[in-house]
């Protein structure tokens, strides 16, 4: 049974997303942040806290610092830096430029990420320090990616898995086998270019699916393609890579963590292929056969996906409920400062929403090409009064259906302060019970298309970091 729309209004509102009261801020509804003391790192399978490399030999601190990273904590590992540069705290060189490294790395600052974590590795390999080396191997594995250095980061993958392999989750394995597989298929191939103009708008249209498909231009042939930023590389179907006149690479590599099915998938490198005023020349792509990611029952078949490293490239992307994408490649006629910090957490976007300097955020995952939205229990945990007068309902999370339905409740009206913009989140399920993934678990929820899709505008700007929102 539904809450009332009144009694969450003033019931369901974090105190870091309510409005400076001090009456508020003492509600029993929204106890204090969690204590990165006591928030145990067992929501990390895998990770234990060791001494003896570059974190230091204080257990505490070490709990302190890892707590901070895994935990999603990255304003106050911030402010913990500064406070480190400016003396107000002492905090060793190495353990300055270690946090740094991760930090920077989630930050997708990722030049700077490198410069601090290459040199710290073998030394924090010869340590035995495992989860000092699992957090370091895992980000410089990512920045070479992101960064397009296809040879260091198939290298840099390949050490993780074969030093690392039994300290990884079966999640963690899961995320390791894109990369793993694919990038030896195409470390060989030429660097991609970006050649971009003014900004600009395109229509976009919501598929059969419920996903976000714009035009481009495939070597001059007009294609409607999804739009993944979560995804780590970019996907073309077999018949247009045919028709295009691409050529496959001869190896393949089958993986199962795209479609959740065993598929084969070919290298190829698409000369030139245009979104609006910008233009990606040799842009590497994975060729899938047309039926492995068609879907029969809505007659929708994927003719190619722009992932994370052509999103990215386009600076500023700004996705309205008039059915337009907006396009700035210098991100600078966007609304960034007004905007929630975002970080990448491996192929996640986490948004820090909450009071405008950030002080008391919390972490949600922003899916924009996911399906689904939910509040985790995290959430759940800190707003369990509002819902003592309400029924649960069992909640099947999708692409979990082995697992039991887990019982949760509708919340009718949640507000989230995203940057200086307050918004009204309607029809969102509250978990009672984690998912049992540290993924799904160690943030308070995931906001889906099925959110996004009830405001006016949503923005994400690589070039500054900040995601936007406009609710008129």
């Amino acid at each position: 049974m539904p809450l009332a729309a009144d009694a969450l209004c003033c019931a369901l509102v974090l105190c870091c997303f309510a409005a400076n009261s001090p009456a508020h801020a003492q509600s029993a509804a929204t106890p204090a942040p969690p204590n990165p003391d006591t928030h145990a790192p067992s929501q990390q399978p895998g990770l234990h806290v060791e001494t003896g490399a570059v974190i230091g030999q204080d257990a505490g601190q070490a709990q302190h610092m890892l707590n901070l990273i895994n935990d999603l904590q990255f304003h106050h590992l911030e402010q913990m830096l500064e406070d480190a540069k400016s003396g107000r705290i002492a905090l060793p060189a190495a353990q300055q430029q270690f946090l740094s490294g991760i930090l920077e790395n989630r930050k997708n600052q990722t030049e700077q990420s490198i410069h601090a974590l290459e040199p710290l590795i073998d030394s924090i390999a010869a340590s035995g320090n495992i989860t000092e080396e699992k957090l370091a191997r895992e980000a410089l594995a990512e920045d070479y990616l992101r960064s397009g250095k296809l040879a260091q980061a198939s290298q840099a993958y390949h050490s993780l898995d074969s030093r690392l392999h039994g300290h990884l989750s079966a999640d963690e394995q899961s995320d390791l086998e894109q990369p793993l597989k694919l990038l030896p298929l195409i470390t060989a191939q030429p660097e991609m270019t970006v050649d971009s103009g003014a900004p600009f708008t395109l229509p976009y249209q919501l598929d059969p699916i419920g996903l976000t498909d714009i035009p481009v231009f495939v070597d001059g042939r007009s294609r409607s393609w999804m739009l993944d930023p979560t995804e780590p590389f970019n996907l073309i179907s077999r018949s247009t890579a045919q028709e295009v006149g691409l050529t496959l690479s001869p190896e393949s590599a089958t993986i199962h963590s795209l479609t959740g099915k065993p598929i084969a998938v070919h290298a190829t490198v698409i000369p030139r292929i245009t979104l609006g005023n910008v233009t990606y020349r040799n842009m590497t792509a994975f060729v899938f056969d047309d039926a492995d990611f068609s879907f029969p029952q809505s007659g929708y078949r994927v003719d190619g996906v722009l992932g994370y490293p052509a999103v990215s490239a386009l600076g500023s992307v700004t996705v309205s409920s008039d059915a337009t994408i907006r396009v700035d490649p210098s991100g600078k006629s966007s609304d960034g400062p007004a905007g929630a910090p975002f970080y990448l957490d491996g192929e996640r976007v986490l948004v820090a929403i909450g009071k405008e300097d950030g002080s008391d955020d919390r972490m949600f995952e922003v899916d924009a090409a996911g399906q689904q939205s939910y509040f985790s229990s995290r959430f759940f945990s800190e707003h369990a009064a509002a819902f003592q007068q309400a029924k649960p309902q069992l909640f099947q999370l999708t692409g979990m259906e082995d697992a039991p339905p887990i019982p949760a409740y509708l919340a009718q009206t949640v507000r989230l302060q995203i940057g200086r913009q307050l918004v009204a989140i309607h029809d969102i399920q509250v978990l009672t019970q984690p998912l049992g993934s540290a993924a799904n678990d160690d943030t308070y929820g995931t906001l889906g298309v099925d959110v996004l899709q009830q405001l006016a505008s949503y923005t994400f700007n690589y070039r500054t970091m900040r995601f936007s929102v406009t609710t008129h």
